[in-house]
């Protein structure tokens, strides 16, 4: 094989390839050798069959074949060889081919620019951390105390109130019938809650320990034996406990039921919770400075099919009429991005940065653990949806490459308070709120935090 760069100038190349006739005789020969044992041909032993009868019967498939191969093997290791990366499928012109003839032909490609990276190192950000008052952490401790059910048992002689525990029997009827399902022991319910049977626990108020009280309700729609749904139901209620509510002590105790050494040990860990809370929010404010900063680093030539890409999504649902009204917008806009793709690709593979099939798994999982009861749906959403398990993987790649850029960067470092914190946050989620709005006005369906292509996005290097 013998390969030619045509034009070494700027990003488009025209790559001539030639490969001669003995080399292209030794393909078909051993195609034809293939063929003549997986074929069954009346009057012909299995692997006797003639070439010339062969040829006269497939000659044309078996030379699409063998051509085909030829031009996507070649064609890969001659850009390969070339170290060129196409922006794009290249395309192919075919100059000469036939059987017992040379092959030659051109490859017209587009390349993607080499990116000097090294000005990383200069983009700056704001790196943030939040100061946790004290007063914030004992009011998130107070509140986990709120939360946590501690009632203790009151003597027969007082009645339930609301939010007291009440623990009783029941066997309910209707119609004066026993039914499936209307009996339960020691079932619990704080009052006023109103999660049992709609109604049911508001009757329970005012009641003592050993009393017996019947209750009617009306069971729900969507009890599980469909034919007593939305009847009238009498319960015949044994009381067998009245607690009330104490507050719960916060103390050394407290701090270890909850995984805490003591006290101290318990406040030291929310403050840092609260302050990753907020540090993960900031960190989204972190990244889209450093995606900006690098928009502005010079690349000094774009792919041009690249930028046309771009702009068919970016105006994806929009009329005509608007975008040609904003054509330069569009086109600055798809240029960023493309740029900012570029550039983190490039430092993405500088830096041998790589999504692993466990990462990408565990980002799965992610979001199965916030939809809980779906699980299956959403695995074989992703399953059917390659696209989208690809950008997955995409937003994954980005995340890893901006992480290792903050690692090499020049952090601005910014303690600030928490009503700072969320006087930022306020103001970027009211900024996106309003590009939002504006992209729904224009029926835009491309709305992304943050706008950079992801790695998938980048062309394949074989043609086709």
């Amino acid at each position: 094989m013998k390969v030619t760069i045509e034009n070494k100038k700027g990003l488009t190349k025209d790559i001539k390839v030639f490969i001669d006739k003995k080399t292209m005789s030794s393909y078909m020969d051993d195609k034809y050798e293939e063929v003549k044992k997986n074929v069954t041909l009346k009057g012909f032993r299995p692997g006797k069959i003639p070439r010339e009868i062969l040829k006269r019967q497939f000659g044309k498939a078996i030379f699409g074949e063998v051509l085909d191969k030829v031009l996507k093997d070649t064609s890969t290791k001659a850009l390969e060889d070339n170290k060129i990366k196409p922006a794009g499928q290249p395309k192919i012109d075919l100059k000469t081919y036939g059987e017992d003839k040379d092959l030659e032909y051109i490859i017209s490609v587009t390349e993607i620019p080499k990116i000097d990276t090294k000005f990383i190192v200069n983009v700056k950000f704001d790196d943030y951390s939040v100061k946790i008052d004290s007063k914030e952490t004992d009011k998130r401790i107070e509140q986990m105390a709120k939360n946590q059910n501690n009632f203790k048992e009151v003597d027969e002689s007082t009645k339930s109130l609301e939010g007291y525990l009440v623990v009783f029997d029941y066997k309910a009827t209707i119609d004066g019938k026993e039914f499936k399902g209307g009996e339960g022991k020691n079932t619990q319910l704080v009052l006023g809650k109103d999660l049992f049977i709609k109604g049911f626990d508001k009757q329970l108020i005012g009641i003592k320990k050993n009393d017996q009280k019947k209750v009617e309700a009306i069971l729900p729609e969507n009890y599980p034996e469909k034919e007593f749904s939305n009847k009238k139901a009498i319960f015949d209620c044994k009381i067998l406990f009245v607690k009330k509510p104490e507050q719960v002590k916060i103390d050394d105790e407290f701090a270890k039921n909850l995984g805490a050494k003591d006290l101290n040990n318990l406040k030291e860990l929310i403050s840092k919770q609260i302050n990753d809370e907020y540090k993960n929010s900031l960190n989204v404010l972190s990244n889209k400075q450093i995606l900006k900063e690098i928009e502005k680093i010079k690349v000094n030539e774009i792919p041009e099919n690249l930028i046309q890409e771009e702009i068919k999504i970016l105006t994806e649902g929009i009329k005509e009429e608007d975008v040609k009204k904003d054509k330069k917008k569009y086109e600055n806009q798809a240029i960023n991005r493309i740029k900012a793709g570029l550039i983190l690709n490039a430092f993405g593979e500088e830096n041998q940065i790589k999504v692993t099939e466990q990462e990408l798994q565990a980002a799965i999982q992610k979001q199965i653990r916030m939809m809980p009861g779906q699980e299956k749906m959403i695995q074989e959403y992703y399953q059917s949806n390659p696209s989208l398990l690809a950008n997955l993987k995409g937003s994954l790649y980005e995340e890893k490459i901006v992480k290792e850029i903050k690692l090499k960067a020049k952090p601005n470092k910014k303690e600030i308070t928490k009503e700072q914190a969320e006087k930022l946050l306020k103001e970027e989620n009211d900024k996106h709120l309003k590009e939002h709005s504006h992209h729904e006005h224009n029926h835009h369906k491309n709305d992304k935090k943050i706008a950079t292509p992801k790695k998938p996005s980048v062309p394949k290097k074989k043609p086709r």
